[in-house]
């Protein structure tokens, strides 16, 4: 990005007709600024509606400019928003007049998240707030925008602070220990080194365990119905939407192409897609849907195989089924899903990795709605979960590979301190790479560019 002490402007509500409008400017000292855009200054943190004028004093628009002195306002900085109506040729001539007036102090437009990279800089925010922003504004489920806010609020950072008091308090008796060597006591012992490791080690995994629920809020699932023509996976799909998503007849290679469906189960996002039946075939249309489907087996998180509930094992449908489970990655999991099980007369049932249902009627689909919860993990987050992402869990995983090879130079004796020292201190880096404690630089650019602009 650029430098981080220009001032910057940026439309601030999304493109496009709506009844308001904001345009955000943030810098240093915005007081020569705020008397040329609005012909005089502005009580702090008070809306005055006034006309917006041309640098000629024609009017562009009428509407609020509101001026949020530094440090009390988002990015930490001097804050003007000039609030207008919608239109986006009026945003377009607001924003242009901004940086006309904006020219002698060097007013630029701001880049994807500048703003709050600045409120981050600022210690208005620590980084895990920061990404909580952006991941308020992308939520595309009630529990992600619930838990999005908590993580803004700062919880998650608070229970990363938590951990890394413990971690510290650790270090401290390490490091005292280290310094005073004459003293000759035994630390692992005396000291309780092994116990405080273990108690940090469970703290962490509880930790990982939460953060694990709130990375699938915003990755979600990507779920693929794989199997032989007409074992029902069109119309499983309809079943899970609820609508009529995608054609059912009884004709063989109906669907030709993947047809993907976004739904939610439990606030969790999922991608249900929908495929080619899989078989030997010579129609070209068909043999390209199946490579397609094979393309997204292996892009899946859960992989659904259906099949006919009641099958003998001797129909054609059963040696396809053989032949499919042999090609199906054994790294990702794998649901077995019975179907059609109204004409089978078998009871809708889920047992060891296999759901009985059947499509047509409804009856069992909340058990297959339960499994692929349960297979991605997901342990029913209530009102305390908070947002994370995957970066976030590998860097707790770090950590926590950091606190089992402190745990065995602990076990080799008094010894092996100055590496028992330094896998804590590896550990606390990797806790402060989240909030943004220990972060390099080219991260941080990284993270802020998938901001929207304005943001």
């Amino acid at each position: 990005m650029s430098s981080h002490t220009d001032p910057i402007a940026a439309i601030a509500t999304a493109p496009g007709r709506g009844a308001i409008g904001v345009v955000r400017v943030s810098g240093r000292d915005l007081r020569g600024l705020i008397e040329a855009l609005c012909g005089k200054s502005l009580v702090a943190r008070h809306a005055t509606l006034l006309p917006f004028r041309t640098a000629g004093g024609d009017v562009i628009d009428t509407g609020l400019a509101i001026h949020f002195p530094a440090p009390h306002s988002y990015t930490g900085e001097d804050v003007l928003e000039l609030q207008g109506h919608g239109g986006p040729v009026v945003m377009q001539m607001l924003m242009a007049r901004l940086l006309e007036a904006g020219e002698l102090i060097g007013v630029r437009l701001a880049e994807p998240g500048e703003f709050t990279q600045r409120a981050f800089l600022n210690d208005k925010l620590d980084l895990a707030q920061a990404e909580a922003v952006a991941d308020l504004i992308d939520a595309n489920t009630a529990q992600a925008a619930r838990s999005a806010a908590r993580s803004l609020a700062g919880a998650f950072s608070r229970a990363i602070g938590a951990v890394v008091e413990e971690l510290v308090t650790l270090r401290m008796l390490v490091e005292a220990t280290l310094d005073f060597p004459e003293e000759e006591i035994d630390f692992l012992e005396q000291a309780d080194a092994r116990g405080k490791l273990a108690r940090l080690q469970a703290s962490l995994d509880r930790l990982l365990i939460e953060a694990r629920q709130g990375a699938l809020l915003i990755e979600g699932l990507h779920v693929v119905l794989a199997g032989a023509p007409n074992v029902g996976k069109s119309s499983l799909l309809n079943a899970l939407a609820g609508d009529e998503v995608a054609i059912v007849t009884p004709v063989a290679g109906t669907t030709r192409d993947r047809i993907a469906q976004a739904l939610q189960i439990d606030g969790v996002p999922l991608v249900v897609v929908d495929t080619a039946g899989l078989r030997a075939t010579d129609d070209e249309v068909e043999r390209i849907g199946i490579e397609r489907t094979w393309q997204e087996v292996m892009r899946a998180d859960v992989i659904v195989q259906l099949g006919v509930a009641g099958d003998d094992g001797a129909s054609l449908a059963a040696g396809l089924d053989a032949e499919i489970s042999a090609r199906l990655p054994q790294d990702k999991p794998i649901l077995r899903v019975w179907n059609k099980v109204d004409l089978s007369g078998e009871p809708a049932r889920a047992s060891d990795g296999q759901v009985w249902l059947s499509a047509r009627t409804g009856e069992g689909i909340n058990l297959l709605r339960a499994e692929l919860l349960r297979l991605a993990g997901w342990q029913g987050g209530g009102e305390d979960t908070f947002i994370a992402r995957e970066r976030h869990l590998r860097a707790l995983r770090a950590a926590r590979a950091h606190l089992d090879a402190a745990g065995a130079h602990a076990r080799q004796g008094a010894g092996q301190l100055d590496l028992f020292a330094e896998e804590l201190r590896l550990a606390q880096e990797q806790l402060g790479s989240i909030t943004g404690k220990f972060l390099a630089d080219d991260l941080l650019g990284v993270i802020f560019s998938r901001f929207c602009i304005g943001k």
